[in-house]
């Protein structure tokens, strides 16, 4: 995790983080500003309440700064750590109703995220000792993109492609639209000569068709584990192979261990379950 990693995923988070504040506390905490006093000072422990690994720290204390400049965020991990049940993860120290008002927003944010990151090293884990990366997709919540796939990379996967702009992607309806793979490839690397090109296949037939065209990489659509052995063979490394449509856990070891130098799964960010954290407090 670098220093310009976490800058950009900052920027990225800035305007999630305006729209969160403004729907959860918009004029103020009613319920804090009734029970606590004004000069109130509070010790909160951000505590995971299920094992995993960390994403979002850098986002969940910059939450706390935008509520309330004076609190202190104080870091127990770092982004990628893997984080045990009951361990303390952060501390916050500051005004106790301004803690509170943040609270949920800042751990909806580190929550999130590091489910992202957690189910990633399940699946990265189950692919370790094979030549396989585990990637993710475009399968993002809108607007969380930058934020979900800097979760994914604390989880020790790759990122796919960021968006429709930074890579050549031909699809299955590329295709069908062009009249043929040849012509859908032909007039993508024309128009845009310099991006990396990648095509999707769906059959040996296809992989044959491809490989002639000499992409970066080539997309294996919802193949059999029979089949990816036999594309591997035929390709015999002179082209990237992904695997990718709908990867299970229970299949990812079985299809990296067919020589598939990637595989894609959407399920990293679009089905990834929260990691459970929880801030308890007390008083100073």
């Amino acid at each position: 995790m670098s220093t310009e990693d976490i800058t950009k995923v900052l920027k990225a988070a800035e305007p999630l983080i305006e729209l969160a504040i403004a729907e959860d506390i918009g004029p103020g905490d009613a319920t804090s500003k009734a029970v606590l006093p004004v000069d109130l000072r509070l010790q909160g422990r951000i505590i995971a309440k299920s094992p995993g690994i960390i994403a979002g720290l850098p986002i969940a204390e910059a939450v706390f700064a935008r509520v309330e400049p004076g609190l202190r965020f104080i870091h127990h991990a770092r982004d990628g750590n893997r984080v045990k049940r009951q361990q303390i993860v952060a501390e916050v120290i500051g005004p106790g109703r301004e803690m509170l008002a943040a609270e949920r927003t800042a751990l909806n944010f580190l929550q999130k995220l590091s489910g992202i990151a957690s189910f990633t090293r399940v699946f990265v884990d189950a692919v370790s000792g094979t030549k396989t990366t585990i990637l993710d997709t475009r399968k993002t919540h809108p607007g969380y993109r930058a934020l979900e796939k800097y979760a994914v990379r604390m989880g020790g996967a790759q990122n796919h492609r960021m968006s429709l702009y930074d890579m050549l992607l031909v699809k299955d309806n590329h295709i069908e639209a062009a009249g043929s793979i040849t012509a859908a490839v032909t007039r993508a690397r024309t128009a845009y000569p310099d991006l990396p090109i990648e095509v999707e296949v769906k059959d040996l037939r296809e992989l044959e068709e491809a490989l002639l065209l000499k992409p970066d990489r080539i997309m294996l659509d919802n193949m059999s584990i029979e089949q990816m052995q036999e594309a591997v063979v035929i390709a015999a490394g002179r082209v990237k192979l992904e695997a990718s449509g709908n990867v299970e856990l229970r299949q990812v070891t079985a299809i990296a261990e067919t020589g598939v130098d990637y595989i894609s799964i959407g399920a990293l960010t679009h089905s990834a379950p929260a990691l459970d954290l929880s801030m308890l407090v007390q008083q100073m």
